[in-house]
């Protein structure tokens, strides 16, 4: 069976794909379990087996899933064909629909959050108190340009990909490591006339 991509850059037709909240879900629950038919994954997901096939071939028609070939008479075995995900608003803005999905993607991937975090949050107590201790949020300020930031993300997720598979023995468990990088000021946008911490730019 091939192994899955580490990172796939969405185009404008594999975004507006995946902005689905079935095809989401299902490309999140391959990823996090493993290849499964769309049987296991209706019963997983709470929805019909042949909807679930549909949204597996619309995603597999963006490489996103893949048939493993392992699956037994007319049951298709589908992985994930990629760790992971990612995009580059600058190229999708051209697109509208495109850029429409990606807005509600990225609301999507809000809405997953705060219903993840908040289940740990509901069960943290039950854990032993040293995951307490190192699990949780934060939050920290830094000023930076685009071409800074985008070097402190490279950094990050090289230090995220040596921690990839260090975890061993019987207390290893997998954690979800979410990242957001926004400004402080939202409001306060480079190049306007509103731009009053760093002057303005007048023709």
């Amino acid at each position: 069976m091939a192994t899955p991509q580490d990172n796939f850059r969405l185009t404008p037709e594999a975004v507006k794909v995946l902005a689905h909240p079935l095809r989401s879900r299902l490309l999140s629950a391959l990823r996090r379990g493993g290849p499964a038919t769309a049987t296991t994954l209706a019963t997983e997901l709470s929805t019909n087996t042949g909807a679930t096939s549909y949204h597996l071939r619309k995603l597999e028609s963006v490489g996103l899933v893949a048939d493993t070939g392992e699956g037994s008479g007319k049951q298709r075995l589908w992985r994930a064909a990629t760790k992971s995900h990612s995009w580059e608003r600058s190229e999708l803005v051209h697109d509208e629909d495109a850029a429409t999905a990606l807005g509600w993607l990225e609301r999507d991937y809000l809405r997953l959050f705060s219903t993840e975090f908040g289940h740990w949050l509901d069960v943290a107590e039950s854990w032993p108190r040293e995951w307490q201790d190192v699990t949780g949020q934060g939050d920290a300020w830094v000023t930076v340009n685009a071409e800074q930031l985008k070097e402190l993300h490279r950094e990050l997720d090289e230090v995220l990909e040596r921690y990839r598979e260090a975890g061993t023995g019987p207390d290893a468990r997998r954690v979800t490591f979410w990242q957001a990088a926004f400004p402080l000021d939202p409001d306060d946008v480079p190049g306007t006339t509103t731009d009053n911490n760093h002057g303005t730019d007048q023709p």
